[in-house]
């Protein structure tokens, strides 16, 4: 007999940080393609240097692997 207790119920939560995860690797991925084949980005007639990039693409793996241990826990 099942029982509340015993029902599992849908975690929405751990889904939304498992994507946003993957989100922020690949955006950690496409900086890093940036920084690599040296693609340039113009915002406003500004160029945006490439350490910007090398910076964000860390930023963003750090951060994917924090939201994915913590939803993986």
């Amino acid at each position: 007999m099942k029982t509340l207790s015993n029902i599992k119920i849908f975690n929405t939560t751990k889904v939304f940080s498992l994507l946003a995860s993957v989100v922020l690797a690949v955006v950690a991925l496409i900086q890093l393609l940036r920084f690599v084949l040296g693609w340039t980005v113009v915002v406003n007639g500004f160029s945006l240097p490439f350490w910007v990039s090398a910076l964000a693409s860390v930023i963003a793996a750090v951060l994917s692997f924090m939201v994915w241990n913590e939803a993986t826990k």
